[in-house]
């Protein structure tokens, strides 16, 4: 069985400012360096958020930004749909009650007129 390779952050972010320069394709710095194409995506996202000791790109920062307002608005959108449901379901609720209240005294009144 190989051994797994290990990478220095230079080397990675070395790298991905070959393949962001545009000098060379990914698949040509790929077979230069023998590693994988799904290896070099995922330096590219990691250098991207600076975990090289670089700094963040504002693509990376705003890319962030909205899947966490993604998922607030997920989240909020399921609060919504539940309390939509908990409001109908009140709602149902008291009509119920309304309409046998008043069937109870329709029928009490209709009792009354008739042992008169």
């Amino acid at each position: 069985m190989m051994k797994q390779r290990t990478f220095t952050a230079e080397f990675k972010m070395q790298v991905v400012e070959e393949l962001l320069s545009g000098v060379t394709g990914s698949a040509q710095i790929c077979r230069r360096h023998n590693i994988s194409s799904s290896l070099l995506c995922r330096w590219k996202k990691q250098y991207g958020q600076g975990r090289f000791g670089n700094e963040a790109t504002e693509v990376a920062a705003m890319q962030q930004r909205i899947e966490q307002l993604e998922r607030m608005v997920g989240k909020l959108a399921l609060e919504n749909e539940f309390l939509k449901k908990a409001l109908q379901n009140a709602l149902g609720e008291v009509e119920r009650r309304e309409s046998s209240w008043s069937a109870t005294r329709i029928s009490s009144e209709a009792f009354r007129e008739g042992v008169s």
